[in-house]
C-alpha cells in the first residue's frame, strides 16, 4: 500500500469535515441572523385605554389648618401600580426646575427606589436595612436591619411594610420575607426562605406575591406570612411580578415569560424566547414586566425588548438593542403622545418604542450602561445612568432633555405628585418645584 494513500484519505476526510462544518456554520449564522431580526406583529391584541386622572396639582398648596390631600398618597410597590407600569399621571406643575429640599446621605448602595405610604418613604438598602423617612423633611423616623444583603423595593399596604432579602445573615445564602409596622418598624412576622430573593413584592387583597432564585413564586397571607400557594418556574425569578386581570406575569432565568392565575397559581400560559441563539435559551429575564394595553412588556439580557399578548402569550413584537436589557420598562401614554414603552439598554441608549408595533419613536444617546428601570412622572420620563452616576429627565413625547441631576445609578425616582424623590448611588434626595417669584 502506498504510504501516501492513508494521508490522501485523511485529507479527503478532513476536507469533507471542513466543508460540513462550513455548511453547518453558515446555516447556523444564517439562522442566528434570521432569528435575531426584529419582529413586529402589530395586529396582535392591543386595547387602547382611557386617560388616567392626574394626582392633585402640587401648585395648589393647602390652606393653613387644612389637610394636605397628598398626605394620604400611596406609591405602594415597585412600579407604582400593580401592573408595574411605572407611570404616575402627575400634573404639569410637577416639572423642572427643582430645588433640593433635603437629602439623606450614606455609603450603602441604593439599587432600588423607595415606596410611599402617606407621610413616609420606605427604603430598603442593599445591606438589608429598612428605613422610614419623613417625605417632607427627610428625617429618618426609624430603621430596622432585616438581613445582610438585599436588592428590591419594599411594598406598603394598610400600615405595614413588606420586604424580601437576598441573604438573611452573612453565613446563610438564603433570604427572608417579612412584614414590619410602618409606624415604628416593629417586626410583625418574618419567614425564612430556602432560597435568595430580590423580587420586589406586590400586595393585593390581603396577599403578598414575589419570586425567588430557586424558581419558586409565592403567594402568602399578608397578615401572618402563611403560604397560600407556590408555583415552580423554569428558572430563577428575580424580577417582580406584575398583576392584571386576575393573572400574575413574570419572566425567569429559563428564558420564559409566564402568566399564572392569581387565585391559585395555576399556569395560564408560558412562552419561550428559545431559538434566537441557535437552539439555546435567548437570555435571562431580570426585568420586571409591565402590563398595559392588553400586552406584557419586558426586557431580556439577550439584548431584546419583548411584547406579548397578555391573554395567551403570543409574541407581538421583539426589538433588539445593542446590549443587555436588565431594565424594567415604563409604559404610558403621556399627554399629547401615543402609547409608548420607555426602556434603557447597556448599549448606552434610552429608547421610546411604539407600544403597539415596537417601532423606535425616538432614541436618546446617554452613553454608559442603563441598568435600572425608567419612571414616567407626568409628561417626563426619568432614567439613571449607572456609568455616569446621574439621573436624566426627557420629554416623554419628544425625547428632549429637560432635567439633569448629577446623582443616580439604577432606579431613578418616585413622586407623591408634589415632590420628586431621586435615588442616588447611596443617598436619597427630596426635590421641590421652583416657583417663579
Amino acid at each position: 500500500m502506498s504510504p501516501d494513500r492513508p494521508r490522501s484519505r485523511r485529507r479527503i476526510f478532513i476536507g469533507g469535515l471542513a466543508l460540513l462544518l462550513l455548511t453547518v456554520g453558515g446555516a447556523a449564522a444564517a439562522y442566528v441572523l434570521v432569528s435575531d431580526r426584529d419582529v413586529s406583529n402589530p395586529d396582535v391584541e392591543f386595547r387602547p385605554e382611557p386617560t388616567q386622572t392626574p394626582v392633585p396639582d402640587p401648585a395648589v398648596e393647602p390652606k393653613k389648618g387644612e389637610k394636605d390631600p397628598l398626605d394620604d398618597f400611596v406609591w405602594a410597590q415597585y412600579g407604582y401600580s400593580k401592573d408595574r407600569r411605572r407611570y404616575l399621571p402627575a400634573s404639569r406643575s410637577l416639572r423642572p426646575p427643582f430645588w433640593r429640599k433635603w437629602s439623606v446621605t450614606g455609603k450603602i448602595l441604593l439599587e432600588f427606589a423607595p415606596v410611599i405610604g402617606g407621610r413616609s418613604l420606605y427604603l430598603l438598602k442593599n445591606n438589608g436595612a429598612v428605613y422610614a423617612i419623613a417625605k417632607k423633611t427627610g428625617r429618618v423616623r426609624w430603621k430596622r436591619k432585616m438581613g445582610y444583603l438585599a436588592a428590591a423595593s419594599p411594598a406598603y399596604a394598610h400600615g405595614r411594610v413588606f420586604v424580601t432579602v437576598l441573604k438573611r445573615s452573612r453565613r446563610t445564602n438564603a433570604g427572608r420575607v417579612a412584614a414590619l409596622s410602618a409606624e415604628d418598624g416593629r417586626v410583625l412576622w418574618s419567614k425564612p426562605l430556602p432560597s435568595r430573593s430580590e423580587s420586589s413584592p406586590l400586595i393585593d387583597n390581603g396577599r403578598l406575591y414575589f419570586g425567588t432564585e430557586n424558581g419558586t413564586v409565592y403567594a402568602l397571607r399578608a397578615r401572618n406570612g402563611e403560604v397560600r400557594w407556590t408555583y415552580r418556574a423554569a428558572g430563577a425569578v428575580k424580577g417582580g411580578l406584575a398583576l392584571a386581570n386576575g393573572k400574575l406575569y413574570f419572566g425567569d432565568y429559563g428564558g420564559r415569560v409566564q402568566a399564572v392565575r392569581q387565585r391559585d397559581g395555576v399556569r395560564v400560559w408560558s412562552t419561550s424566547t428559545r431559538g434566537s441563539r441557535f437552539g439555546t435559551a435567548a437570555g435571562n429575564f431580570y426585568s420586571t414586566p409591565a402590563v398595559a394595553f392588553s400586552r406584557v412588556y419586558i426586557g431580556n439580557t439577550d439584548g431584546n425588548v419583548y411584547s406579548f399578548a397578555s391573554s395567551n402569550g403570543k409574541l407581538a413584537w421583539r426589538k433588539g438593542t445593542g446590549g443587555y436589557v436588565y431594565a424594567s420598562p415604563a409604559v404610558a401614554q403621556a399627554p399629547g403622545g401615543k402609547p409608548s414603552v420607555y426602556i434603557g439598554s447597556y448599549d448606552g441608549n434610552f429608547y421610546s418604542l411604539d407600544a403597539r408595533s415596537g417601532r423606535v419613536l425616538w432614541r436618546h444617546r446617554a452613553g454608559g450602561k442603563i441598568s435600572g428601570g425608567a419612571t414616567v412622572i407626568g409628561d417626563i420620563v426619568y432614567f439613571s445612568n449607572l456609568s455616569a452616576k446621574s439621573t436624566t429627565g426627557l420629554g416623554a413625547r419628544t425625547g428632549r432633555k429637560v432635567f439633569s441631576f448629577g446623582r443616580g445609578a439604577f432606579n431613578p425616582a418616585v413622586s407623591d405628585g408634589r415632590m420628586l424623590f431621586v435615588t442616588g448611588y447611596s443617598s436619597l434626595y427630596g426635590l421641590k418645584v421652583k416657583r417663579a417669584r
